[in-house]
């Protein structure tokens, strides 16, 4: 008789971990919860024990264990005392994403905080929907959600095309592209103060920043002005204060 495949079932489940992306998965919904594991030293103190009443009140099964067991289970010392045996991230087809106004793709973004921390801006500054190409970006991975705070619980996410598809599909559908870049043209702000109806904001990573097909497909390239002495601004805080000024124009 042949086995089922371990490896296989363990793919469809994840452990989430961390304060508030514990509590955020719980207020979203949209994941499959199916039990969690607290740190019996802490469980009954601070937002530890919020958080037990609400699995309790959800149903969802608590076993207390000790924090070496916590890390054992995620693979991290940031756990906060809680971790959460889930379904996978749930990714939105990206059809379903061009309905929106304002859609951000992130290009060559490669590092996993940084794509945390940009997910964190966008759902703060209403860029709910956002576009994750297959290759090239880190998908949502337990520690994305950890440093996005949860705020990718409460998002659509699409990871299903390649990046210069996804700017091919946005001209299509009449959106107009604008990719933030160290020698952009264009002012953020000039920008911002009269930004399109429909707009792709696309942000590349730090070592190669946008790819050229996008930039060449770009109607417009952002620039932030800098008047320090060094020469770039970190990917997700430049991400962060263009979502904040297209924000503000919106």
């Amino acid at each position: 008789m042949t086995r089922p495949d371990s490896s296989m079932a363990r793919a469809s489940k994840e452990f989430l971990y961390g304060l508030n992306p514990a509590f955020e998965a719980l207020f979203a919904g949209r994941r499959n919860i199916l039990g969690a594991y607290l740190n019996e030293a802490t469980a009954g103190s601070g937002r530890l024990s919020k958080l037990a009443s609400k699995l309790t009140e959800n149903n969802i099964p608590i076993e207390f264990t000790d924090k070496g067991r916590l890390q054992q289970l995620c693979g991290s010392r940031e756990h906060q005392g809680i971790v959460l045996r889930t379904s996978l991230y749930p990714y939105t087809p990206h059809g379903e994403l061009f309905t929106a106004n304002r859609v951000l793709l992130l290009d060559n973004v490669e590092d996993p905080q940084n794509v945390g921390a940009i997910l964190r801006s966008a759902e703060v500054f209403g860029f709910h929907e956002c576009l994750l190409p297959i290759k090239g970006v880190p998908e949502i991975y337990p520690s994305v959600v950890k440093v996005s705070a949860g705020a990718v619980e409460h998002m659509r996410i699409a990871r299903d095309c390649a990046a210069n598809r996804y700017a091919q599909i946005a001209l299509e559908k009449g959106y107009h592209i604008a990719a933030l870049d160290a020698k952009g043209t264009a002012d953020l702000r000039t920008f911002a103060a009269q930004p399109p109806e429909k707009l792709l904001l696309v942000i590349g990573g730090e070592d190669r920043g946008v790819g050229q097909y996008i930039l060449n497909s770009a109607q417009t390239l952002l620039r932030l002005d800098q008047f320090g002495r060094i020469n770039s601004l970190n990917a997700s805080v430049a991400a962060g204060i263009a979502m904040f000024a297209l924000s503000r124009a919106g």
